[in-house]
């Protein structure tokens, strides 16, 4: 089934593209949502007008969110738990944990879909992008140590002292990661 799309869809395509996709999506999902309609002769005669609609929509968007961005830019979050020998967690930390965290630490409200990241399962230090539109995505800094050790510091906070007090916050943090 041939679709335009209305709006941006994350992994599909931007609004105005013109996209071949799998029947079931564009008929229980992609219509139904009003994100796209099929690609008809009369529908591909708009896809111009609504292309510069939503690149507009967008510019709006992204200025509206690029202070959000510079806010989160420079963000580490730290997770205690339990875990293995072999450094694998007996759970995982989850997206729903970092977009909790996250509003804890900076008072941003992020959805867990927009955390663009599989279930952390192993102790370490991770990037984790944040999709906040289709063009902004700032990349905050995750870090999973075992519970009942010392925090290792981030490589970075002696240069950053902003970084220096988010380590320091570890508690909060470790509460969240500790269900």
């Amino acid at each position: 089934m041939k679709v335009l799309l209305l709006k941006d869809v994350y992994k599909l395509g931007r609004a105005g593209d013109v996209k071949r996709v799998a029947d079931g999506y564009g008929r229980n999902y992609l219509l139904p949502h009003s994100l796209a309609v099929l690609a008809t002769p009369e529908a591909l005669k708009r896809a111009v007008q609504i292309r510069e609609q939503a690149n507009v929509q967008r510019e709006i968007d992204n200025k509206e969110m690029d202070s959000v961005a510079k806010r989160l830019a420079g963000v580490v979050l730290i997770f205690s738990a339990r875990a293995s020998e072999t450094g694998k967690l007996y759970g995982s930390v989850t997206t729903l944990m970092i977009a909790e965290s996250l509003k804890q630490k900076t008072g941003v409200e992020v959805i867990r879909r927009q955390v663009d990241s599989q279930p952390l399962r192993a102790l370490g230090e991770y990037q984790v992008p944040i999709r906040l539109t289709v063009d902004l995505i700032p990349q905050i800094r995750v870090i999973v140590h075992r519970e009942g050790e010392a925090v290792p510091l981030p490589s970075a906070a002696p240069a950053e002292p902003e970084m220096a007090v988010e380590a320091s916050e570890e508690p909060e943090a470790g509460a969240v990661g500790e269900e």
